[in-house]
């Protein structure tokens, strides 16, 4: 999805003088939002609870907490203070003991089904956490690992729901095949428009394999049959959006159509068809 601003412009003053929380807090990218909700709502959709309700609570708490964080760290490292320091540091705590609160809740009322979600998430959690307090958010495999970690928020909700383990991990295998292919073809786009080396092949690629993975998924029982022609409308829109003759969009009109996109892979993945 389209790169992050600057960090330096979380930073910018109220127009008071002090320091806006709403900069400090609301990450300036515009897709982490839509692949933080997709996974929220395919999980409710699927298997709603109240313990998923808590989950998506602290998934949306723990992405906020994330600039705060990052601000906090880079400040400490520079040994500075800054009005924006404090203001990071008291956000970050608010929202974690939020998420961590949500999770606490989730816990008691699902008897701990979903740990195994944020098990295997914790690893490219970290990765992309490491990445972002590195400065170096705007690399793929930043991106990349952040993504598919959000990924396991269905996984997560819909075991709490009861959802049978295998069933819940197809959820996050189908959300997987549309954020691998979708970040390496939105990278390519920009790239195209600004005239530089693409990476064409590997988007491509990326999507061929996604949709030979859903396809797997479908006839192990895994994922609905709807998810394999959501994927073959994934890489339709590749191939003609990395050809000559690709419509001349503005940024946010991609990412609009990617919003679009992700809808119907949801509607698709939550079995809504059939």
């Amino acid at each position: 999805m389209p790169s992050e601003a600057p960090h330096t412009a979380a930073a910018a003053p109220a127009p008071g003088g002090g320091v806006s929380l709403r900069l400090v807090v609301l990450p300036t990218e515009h897709g982490g939002w839509s692949f933080l909700f997709e996974p929220i709502v395919l999980g409710l959709l699927v298997a709603a609870s109240p313990a998923g309700g808590l989950i998506a609570l602290a998934a949306v708490a723990a992405f906020l907490a994330r600039q705060p964080f990052r601000l906090f760290v880079s400040d400490r490292r520079r040994r500075r203070i800054y009005p924006r320091t404090h203001v990071a540091g008291g956000a970050f705590a608010v929202l974690a003991l939020v998420a961590i609160a949500a999770l606490a809740g989730a816990w008691a009322l699902a008897q701990g089904r979903y740990w195994p979600a944020l098990a295997c998430a914790a690893p490219l959690a970290a990765i992309g956490l490491a990445f972002d307090v590195g400065k170096r958010s705007r690399e793929a495999g930043a991106e990349l690992a952040a993504a598919v970690s959000l990924g396991a928020i269905a996984t997560a909700i819909a075991l709490a729901g009861g959802m049978r383990s295998e069933l819940a991990f197809g959820l996050w295998g189908v959300l997987a095949a549309r954020t691998i292919p979708t970040i390496l073809f939105v990278r390519a786009r920009l790239r195209l428009e600004r005239h530089r080396e693409a990476g064409i092949r590997s988007a491509m690629l990326a999507h061929v394999l996604a949709v030979a993975g859903v396809m797997v998924l479908v006839y192990g029982g895994f994922a609905p049959r709807y998810a394999t022609w959501a994927m073959f409308l994934l890489a339709t829109r590749a191939a003609l959006g990395l050809s000559r003759w690709r419509p001349r969009w503005r940024t946010w009109q991609l990412g609009v159509s990617e919003i679009v996109f992700g809808v119907i892979m949801v509607v698709c993945a939550s079995r809504l068809l059939g």
